[in-house]
């Protein structure tokens, strides 16, 4: 993973599982290959980026509970 700077002309967006809460963490689909991450509090702030690879398999492993003690 790697910080990257605020990109304002990306459009973010929540998981529908927020289910309108200020906490939560953001995803923009722009960057092929990468998926730039951040928190919603803050979106003046910088984001992370995962690679797509590495995206999917976290949420693959947090919707089926796979998640070891270790990643968490």
């Amino acid at each position: 993973m790697s910080v990257i700077r605020p990109c304002p002309a990306a459009v973010w967006r929540k998981s529908s599982y927020s289910m309108g809460q200020d906490s939560c963490v953001e995803i923009t689909d722009q960057f092929p290959g990468a998926v730039p991450i951040r928190d919603s509090k803050t979106p003046d702030g910088p984001a992370i980026a995962a690679s797509a690879s590495a995206w999917t398999a976290f949420v693959a492993a947090v919707s089926t509970g796979t998640m070891t003690a270790r990643a968490r």
